[in-house]
């Protein structure tokens, strides 16, 4: 089974920017796209599905918690009813240009905080679960935690990744900072061939742990982004479905 590379993207807001999504493009397999809770408008919607169209990406929504001072990175109290409200009307808003340009929903991948709330919270992971069987689409996450837990028993594919510009924990856990800093792309890209190869990722204190994945993701606001997608893909192309 091969490997696809994902890339949070469609994040800029009015005549803001963030990151270099036409530049990300040729080197990634499906995009995660903001939906306007935390980034993106209709214009920068569309502006970013159209991209994909011409570079042949795939395009799956990228919905948040409505927090858009703060991108979608500060954690929330809702209800379950709430989030998947919420979590609904974001795919809804993507789904139209996506029928507009002629595209199929691929999946569903929670943004920041909600992903890491639907990690730990398990009304969390439901909301996001009754929003997605809505169109019953994969969701992507994190192996080993509630996402998968609850995706699956909810009948729904789920796609694991694994985060090439993201730290783990030293019990393995992801780190979701609120501002992501640069990548050295060989050392980024030889830690992908080695989670592909021996399903191995390393944590921020040096240690080994476990860790299998569908999808490498990447992220548009990690300052260099394009250089990293363009070595990361170099690197893995031989894992790529």
């Amino acid at each position: 089974m091969g490997v696809v590379i994902n890339c949070d993207m469609g994040e800029g807001f009015g005549l803001y920017r963030c990151g270099d999504d036409a530049g990300i493009m040729p080197h990634i397999n499906i995009g995660n796209v903001a939906c306007g809770f935390h980034a993106s408008d209709p214009m920068v919607i569309r502006e970013t599905v159209r991209l994909a169209v011409s570079n042949g990406v795939a395009v799956g929504a990228h919905p948040s918690f409505p927090d858009l001072q703060g991108f979608g990175r500060r954690d929330m109290a809702m209800t379950r009813e709430e989030i998947a409200a919420c979590v609904l009307y974001q795919i809804g808003a993507l789904k139209a240009f996506l029928d507009d340009a002629g595209l199929k929903l691929n999946h569903v991948k929670p943004h920041g905080a909600l992903y890491g709330a639907a990690m730990r919270r398990e009304e969390v992971a439901q909301a996001v679960a009754d929003a997605a069987l809505v169109y019953d689409v994969p969701v992507i996450g994190m192996a080993g935690t509630l996402h998968e837990e609850v995706y699956r028993s909810r009948g729904l594919a789920f796609v694991s990744e694994y985060y090439a510009d993201l730290d783990y924990d030293s019990a393995g856990a992801l780190l979701i900072t609120r501002e992501h800093a640069a990548r050295d792309p060989v050392e980024a890209a030889r830690r992908a061939v080695r989670m592909l190869t021996d399903g191995k990722a390393t944590t921020i204190d040096g240690r080994d742990f476990d860790m299998k994945a569908d999808t490498i993701c990447i992220h548009s606001d990690t300052p260099n982004a394009v250089e990293l997608a363009r070595v990361l893909k170099e690197a893995v192309r031989p894992w790529l479905a």
